[in-house]
């Protein structure tokens, strides 16, 4: 141990119970296979009804949902996330589909996922989604965003003008990236500025429009159109 790290400094391992919903078992195979060893996968299915079993059941941290699933009424990953209305919000939602289109994204934002992201996405990636939706983030493909942004539309509509002049020209291209569920990373690479700068606007962001999380954020600018 280096002499300047007491007992108990070391960083906790994180970790992550989640449910794999998907009707393809090769599909929740390869995924298992690719995710972190710290993430548990406590449990599958590939109906809507063994989903809201089994989620009820071990009630994860998140549950990696397909859009398009069989049984049911035909609702697939929202009608899952509907009836697991008792788990929430403690248990997070996040679409995984091979769908990038705009009405199966906005459909299953609306009925309570916290993300979406396609089936293209690599093992560390969907890792690193994984742990950003348990604390509480909106993750999505960046590539979807113009789908977002297309389904919600660009023109503000009744936004208190005083909300939005709290901000400066700045912090709304930064509040926008990450609404849109951007990393600070991405957003420090879209707008050729650093990670420690993009973190200060979002503190800047949240404490002036007196917001608690990125979550709280996206559902935010959602409301006003402004994604």
């Amino acid at each position: 141990m280096n002499a300047a790290q007491g007992p108990g400094s070391a960083p906790a391992a994180r970790s992550a119970r989640v449910v794999i919903v998907d009707d393809h078992a090769i599909f929740r195979s390869g995924l298992k296979a690719d995710l972190d060893p710290s993430i548990q996968v406590v449990g599958e299915a590939a109906t809507v009804e063994q989903a809201i079993a089994v989620i009820a059941q071990q009630r994860p941290d998140v549950v990696l949902l397909d859009v398009h699933l069989p049984g049911g009424l035909g609702g697939g990953g929202r009608e899952v996330i509907a009836g697991s209305a008792a788990v929430l919000p403690a248990t997070k939602f996040l679409a995984l589909s091979v769908s990038d289109a705009a009405e199966d994204v906005v459909a299953v934002i609306r009925a309570g996922a916290r993300g979406y992201v396609t089936k293209t996405i690599s093992g560390a990636e969907i890792t690193d989604a994984v742990y950003r939706v348990a604390g509480g983030d909106a993750v999505f493909s960046p590539r979807l965003a113009g789908f977002v942004l297309d389904a919600f539309g660009t023109a503000p509509a009744d936004i208190a003008d005083d909300e939005l002049d709290k901000l400066s020209a700045r912090e709304l291209e930064v509040m926008r990236l990450i609404a849109r569920g951007y990393s600070y990373k991405e957003v420090a690479k879209q707008l050729f500025i650093s990670i420690k700068t993009v973190e200060t606007h979002v503190s800047a962001v949240l404490r002036k429009l007196q917001l608690s999380s990125r979550h709280e954020l996206t559902k935010w600018a959602a409301e006003r159109r402004l994604l």
